[in-house]
């Protein structure tokens, strides 16, 4: 009888030492969660952003007068190279889920077919530069929505205004 007491408490510590490896561990677990959670969110953060810089630099530029078509061309390819859309996609590749990488691939082929147009001569607001525009549109919000449902956030329910 005189052990009684002292198997008791061991049994106790025992028991509180695997719940507080237990609790530990859980708590790893939700942290390790959410450091995944903000690394995609920088990532869809950086690539979103290019998508819209090198957007507005790639319009800006072909609607500018160029010397000749070859240095127009030029512009347009070198803005497409410094933009950092091809590190922004490759961090994607590497992080995002199937669906984020798909969509956002199909996003950085509708800059492509945006930038290889007005290489080619298409003119800013031409009936061609507005349906390719208009593809990037629809592929840019699938994109956005599979991010979004990555991250645990709902559907926008109402549009930023553009005033």
């Amino acid at each position: 009888m005189v052990w009684l007491p002292l198997l008791s408490t061991l049994a106790g510590a025992a028991i509180g030492i695997v719940a507080t490896l237990i609790a530990d561990r859980n708590r790893w677990k939700r942290e390790d969660v959410k450091d995944a959670l903000r690394l995609r969110l920088d990532v869809y953060t950086q690539y979103t952003t290019a998508v819209k810089v090198l957007g507005d630099t790639l319009r800006a530029l072909a609607a500018r007068e160029h010397s000749s078509d070859d240095e127009r061309a030029l512009a347009l390819r070198e803005a497409f190279r410094e933009s950092g859309i091809a590190t922004a996609s490759e961090r994607m590749w590497l992080i995002a889920p199937d669906p984020v990488v798909g969509a956002s691939n199909s996003v950085f082929h509708c800059l492509r077919r945006i930038c290889d147009g007005y290489v080619a001569g298409t003119a800013v607001s031409s009936p061609e530069d507005h349906a390719r525009w208009e593809a990037r549109g629809k592929a840019a919000a699938r994109m956005r929505k599979l991010m979004r449902e990555d991250l645990g956030v709902g559907p926008l329910t109402e549009r930023h205004s553009t005033s």
